[in-house]
């Protein structure tokens, strides 16, 4: 698609419920698509609503090797509850070569070694799902965050080829997931009702204090313009 086409398109789908946006990315991408899935909130319900509509989108997981133990409890039953959940972690090498040179915490020392941690536990595993995929699909939602205020339901990811990405939540709000997943009884993270909307790696995430931006827990040392783990980068300038 050229980016008049995803221009024209992302104005046709503006304020697009989730299953509409679902239905256009199918109808560009029969076959290919790929559900990069978090296991947040956002994100099992849009496993829900995938799994209970049987559309032909597998579903992954990355897992870092740092996920709270509530995290991979949660993992386990949506394999179980959704079917096919394929997990992808990081490469041995790699992992070990940082944490020998640099400690296994180093990521708090600076923006540059946390960045480097996300790109070997998260962005290469990512890489790795996403071979031979046509697109992929977020849970990612524009109210999340100052870095996702102009998401778009359809963008081209230049990190990866330029890629398809779909972001079906785009317009939800988070009354929006959370209702969902009541309606359909959706499990969901335990640690969410601790104070944890936004949950990563075990000791990249704290919960955050009323009042507080969603994403104010995660990578909370660094700059809020900062937070993101690199897979989700901004787009290249046209």
């Amino acid at each position: 698609m050229t980016a008049f086409a995803f221009d024209a398109l992302n104005g046709a789908l503006e304020g697009a419920a989730p299953e509409v946006i679902l239905d256009a990315a199918l109808q560009r991408h029969p076959t290919g698509l790929a559900f990069a899935c978090s296991l947040g909130l956002e994100d099992m319900a849009l496993l829900h609503l995938i799994r209970s509509r049987d559309l032909p989108i597998r579903a992954f997981v990355l897992d870092t090797g740092r996920l709270h133990p509530e995290t991979l409890t949660l993992l386990a039953r949506a394999q179980r509850d959704f079917g096919p959940v394929e997990v992808y972690v990081p490469d041995r090498t790699a992992l070990e070569a940082y944490v020998n040179g640099h400690g296994l915490d180093a990521f708090y020392e600076s923006l540059e070694l946390r960045r480097a941690c996300c790109a070997i536990r998260k962005v290469e595993p990512l890489q790795r799902a996403l071979e031979g995929a046509t697109g992929w699909i977020t849970g990612q939602r524009r109210a999340q965050s100052t870095t996702r205020t102009a998401l778009q339901p359809f963008e081209q990811d230049w990190a990866h080829g330029g890629l398809t990405k779909v972001n079906p939540l785009a317009f939800w709000s988070l009354e929006d997931a959370e209702g969902y997943v009541d309606r359909h009884a959706v499990p969901v993270n335990p640690l969410h009702a601790r104070g944890f909307p936004s949950i990563g790696c075990a000791p990249c995430t704290r919960a955050i204090q009323p009042g507080e931006d969603p994403r104010a827990g995660r990578w909370w040392w660094e700059h809020p313009e900062h937070k993101e783990c690199g897979l989700h980068p901004a787009k290249a300038p046209r």
